[in-house]
């Protein structure tokens, strides 16, 4: 395409690189504000189960493919103008959906499945602006391919400058948004940005209409469409940093605990890799990176496989991280230097939007439903080995093939070699990735392809091999769950959480004693076994665990308990690995689903004493601590009865937003902080919990129990269900400690 002279274009073009950067900036980052924006919204009526937020995902990546989708078609079978006023037309539809709200009289029926209910409701919410956010990346590309702008034969640089938005939006959400707005001011922005939105279209489509009915204007050239196998490329290569960020974030997650932006720093680095990557002059190409590349997949396979250890301390952290950029920006750089020609991006665009929502499909569904751990993250950096070695290797599909061969019986004889020692754990994790390396640097020159075929058969079955010492292993939405005896404690956890814990000695036992946080000396012990406590006709547990303050029930007693994760309850009626449950209380009831929806619709029943035990994990149920929630608690109370909050936590003070909220509602808050030297019983925890009654004179029994102090509110904000900032009761020190 020939260009005219710097002071030969004609200003409109001129202005064509600022005006299309800024529409596209702008559509980025309302895309990734309306996903936490909407979610947020609909929280409290339907709950905050991570099958909700699953589902909720599932909805955006699909409408994102189908937007691109869209801009496809629509620019490979209508006129640039028709492109230009239909897109147009659906931008004034989506007007009618501003701003996003929760639809009048939406209600959730339990009766029916709540995740076909979750995608209408983000459909009959949001689904026409996001739809329309969607397809703008690919679209205004192809737009301004046709203005006559700089570079307008390769488009590509805008893609960075999306990117670039996203990431913004994506840290502004939380660092900035939350903490000034509420939900609905924040979505009164969004429909001001929305409408700005529409008139950087139309200035986009006036450059690019006018130009269109230019009789001079020459025809794009017709080259061929892309290959299969091209396609297939694509996909790969963006499949690999979609599920590698997942499962970073997920590492990271279970290891370091759910500290605040843990899943936002793997995100914006992704974005960031875009905008780093897609762009003509970069410090990301040529043989070096790409040997930088090399090296940091092969310590990120080391790190997330645990050869340095089964934890991740905070400087392996860091240089998990590390490695996931670098891979990252090398996939995407990849991935932009085997871009089509301009008349091809729509294409381009679609399959890697499909590449990307195969890596979040593989990683949130398929992985969760196959493997009993998280083995994503491994799987997928064999692939971007095979990738990113694969050019120097030569390799190829026959060569894997004979290499796999070649394999198979030096993979069987060292398993069964590992299986009669009896050995695993990290130990065998680094033999294995030895041994496959050591395939690789002992081959001939000639046979690369080989060695790594064979490396891989052998490195498998020696992974399987490595021993397993846990009585129970599953996931569920809600992460891995695991059963395992140390010390004379029988273990259950949830990534980094203990939920609970029993003594070996008691699973005999007629009444096994309740240990950790639930211990007689700890304070939500020494509530359920005063005077007040074995008095009480009816309790409610929020928040199941395996089952511990059961047994503390007294006989005539009506207990319920309320659980999100079906897992959990499983695990807590299992009498082959904890019997609170089955001892103690084995009729009362379990409502699973999350407990402020499950109460909400249990107008008749009232409890004496409501403990709600779902804050012992290292992130904050929102939805669980505002203001609309403790009324609900208050309403489910009987007379005279009381509120109890299992508020331990690493990172958040959750006692700041309930002495706020106690405050506004005119009820009285005490809180214990139990103290080490309490108990010298080794099954003793710590732990930290608020008490509410609507009078003193309903909690002056229990204050007698134990060192309960008077718990007053600080000047902050009260949590609602339209605002509420988590990171304003980060505890200092706790993002480093």
């Amino acid at each position: 395409m020939a260009f005219l002279s710097a002071t030969e274009t004609p200003r409109p073009a001129r202005l064509a690189p600022a005006l299309f950067t800024l529409t596209i900036f702008l559509s980025a980052s309302l895309l990734f504000f309306v996903q936490p924006l909407f979610a947020r919204i609909v929280l409290p009526a339907i709950g905050g189960s991570p099958a909700v937020w699953a589902t909720a995902m599932l909805f955006f990546q699909s409408v994102l493919l189908g937007g691109y989708l869209y801009a496809h078609l629509s620019t490979r079978y209508l006129p640039v103008r028709a492109q230009i006023l239909l897109h147009l037309a659906i931008w004034a539809a989506a007007l009618l959906f501003l701003p996003p709200a929760l639809p009048e009289g939406w209600e959730l029926d339990a009766t029916r499945p709540v995740a076909l209910q979750t995608l209408g409701l983000f459909a009959l919410g949001v689904g026409v602006p996001f739809a329309l956010l969607s397809s703008n990346a690919p679209l205004i590309q192809a737009w301004y391919a046709r203005s006559g702008g700089p570079s307008a034969d390769d488009p590509y640089f805008l893609y960075g400058a999306s990117n670039l938005g996203s990431m913004l939006a994506l840290l502004a959400f939380p660092l900035v948004a939350e903490k000034l707005f509420g939900a609905s001011d924040i979505a009164l922005g969004f429909a001001a940005g929305f409408v700005a939105l529409g008139l950087g279209l139309a200035t986009c489509g006036g450059l690019v209409f006018g130009r269109a009915r230019q009789a001079a204007q020459p025809a794009a050239p017709n080259r061929p469409a892309p290959a299969v196998a091209t396609m297939l490329h694509w996909g790969l290569l963006a499949f690999v940093p979609s599920s590698l960020m997942l499962a970073v974030t997920s590492r990271i997650s279970t290891d370091i605990g759910a500290v605040p932006l843990v899943w936002v720093i793997p995100l914006a680095l992704y974005l960031l890799s875009f905008v780093i990557a897609f762009r003509n002059r970069t410090p990301v190409a040529g043989p070096g990176f790409t040997r930088l590349a090399q090296l940091t997949s092969v310590a990120a396979l080391c790190l997330m496989t645990g050869v340095f250890g089964d934890h991740l301390t905070a400087a392996a952290t860091g240089a998990l991280v590390l490695c996931f950029f670098v891979v990252t920006t090398w996939a995407h750089r990849a991935l932009y230097e085997a871009r089509p020609p301009a008349e091809h991006l729509t294409a381009f665009y679609v399959v890697m939007s499909i590449g990307g929502a195969m890596g979040g499909l593989f990683n949130s569904i398929i992985g969760p439903v196959l493997f009993t751990d998280h083995v994503e993250g491994p799987a997928t950096l064999i692939v971007l080995l095979l990738l990113v070695f694969g050019g120097a290797l030569g390799l190829n599909a026959a060569a894997l093939r004979r290499g796999a061969a070649l394999g198979l019986p030096i993979g069987l004889v060292a398993t069964g070699a590992v299986l009669l020692a009896g050995d695993g754990g990290a130990l065998v994790r680094g033999g294995a990735i030895t041994a496959g390396l050591a395939l690789l640097v002992l081959a001939r020159p000639a046979r690369p392809a080989l060695a790594v075929g064979a490396g891989l058969v052998v490195t498998l079955p020696l992974w399987l091999a490595a021993s397993d010492d846990r009585l129970f292993a599953d996931r569920s939405f809600f992460g891995q769950h695991q059963v395992l005896d140390r010390d004379g404690i029988r273990l259950y956890s949830n990534g980094t959480t203990i939920h609970g814990a029993q003594r070996l000695a008691d699973i005999e036992a007629e009444r096994p004693m309740p240990v950790t946080y639930y211990h007689p000396a700890a304070p939500m012990g020494q509530v359920m076994g005063s005077d007040f406590g074995q008095a009480a006709e009816s309790v409610g547990i929020v928040g199941l665990g395996v089952g511990s303050l059961a047994c503390y029930a007294a006989p005539g007693q009506d207990w319920h308990f309320y659980e999100i994760d079906a897992m959990v309850d499983r695990v807590a009626r299992d009498p082959a690995l904890f019997t609170f449950l089955s001892s103690c209380t084995p009729e009362a009831p379990t409502h699973l689903g999350d407990a402020r929806v499950v109460l909400a619709g249990q107008d008749g029943l009232h409890f004496d004493i409501l403990v709600i035990d779902a804050y012992s994990s290292d992130a904050v149920p929102v939805h669980l601590t505002t203001l609309e929630a403790m009324e609900l608690y208050l309403d489910r109370l009987a007379p005279g009865g009381v509120l109890l909050f299992h508020v331990s936590n690493r990172y958040y003070d959750i006692g700041l937003p309930l002495a706020r909220s106690a405050e506004a509602l005119g009820v009285q808050s005490w809180r214990q902080l139990s103290a080490a030297e309490a108990s010298d019983d080794p099954g003793y925890r710590m732990s930290d919990v608020v008490l509410i009654a609507r009078d003193p004179a309903d909690a002056a029994a229990i204050l007698d129990t134990g060192p309960w102090a008077p718990l007053n509110a600080d000047d902050g904000p009260v949590w609602t269900d339209d605002r509420a900032d988590p990171l304003s009761i980060l505890k200092p020190g706790a993002l480093w400690d």
